[in-house]
């Protein structure tokens, strides 16, 4: 009995320690967007505030959610920046999942003694290209900072919420797109295909 009534005192005191080093962090980084120039943009909101929600939203979808960033240089139309930023954060992602599973395979290759292959190369450059094509529909912006550089171009900072069952359906989805696009042996897709559906953990 004495057990269960610690156990929701002690939630209750990681919660609140979560709360202050997230406040902590917040006043961080607002010195920080303060100190470089950097302002909200495209949004009615304060930056304060549009970091509290993102923290928040972050915070809801626990361990399933996740943030990607995008970023745009040298740009002078805001239009081309917000489009350079969310294509940055969309390549990021691409590139870490490419990244990752071959890793994972090359791995697992290595450990039964088989050699890679240019099918394998062509694969995972096909792999990437179509993750980054299927994760733009499941890249939720937060919110995006803009600065200028002082010789009339901005750099921009675009923030994404990435829902990790949502990112996984997409990776199946440019894997099954992957193995028809170059015809990876159906023995090797499966194993590759079993390292995907269990999100790369």
């Amino acid at each position: 009995m004495a057990l269960c009534l610690l156990v929701p005192a002690f939630d209750a005191s990681a919660n609140k320690q979560l709360e202050k080093a997230q406040k902590k962090e917040m006043k961080a980084k607002m010195k920080e967007y303060k100190k470089e120039g950097w302002k909200i943009f495209g949004s009615t909101r304060s930056l304060e505030v549009a970091l509290l929600t993102h923290y928040d939203k972050l915070n809801t979808l626990g361990e399933n959610g996740f943030e990607v960033s995008g970023i745009a240089t040298n740009f002078k139309s805001k239009n081309i920046g917000k489009q350079m930023a969310s294509n940055s954060a969309c390549v990021t992602y691409a590139q870490q999942a490419g990244s990752t599973l071959k890793g994972r395979v090359v791995s697992d290759m290595a450990a039964n003694g088989t050699d890679g292959s240019d099918e394998f190369e062509h694969f995972y450059a096909a792999y990437e290209r179509l993750v980054e094509k299927e994760i733009r529909n499941e890249m939720n912006e937060s919110f995006s900072v803009i600065k200028e550089n002082g010789d009339g171009t901005y750099e921009m900072q675009t923030f994404y919420i990435v829902n990790e069952n949502a990112a996984a359906n997409a990776r199946m989805r440019a894997l099954e797109q992957a193995k028809k696009e170059t015809a990876l042996a159906q023995a090797n897709a499966d194993k590759i295909a079993d390292f995907v559906r269990r999100g790369l953990e």
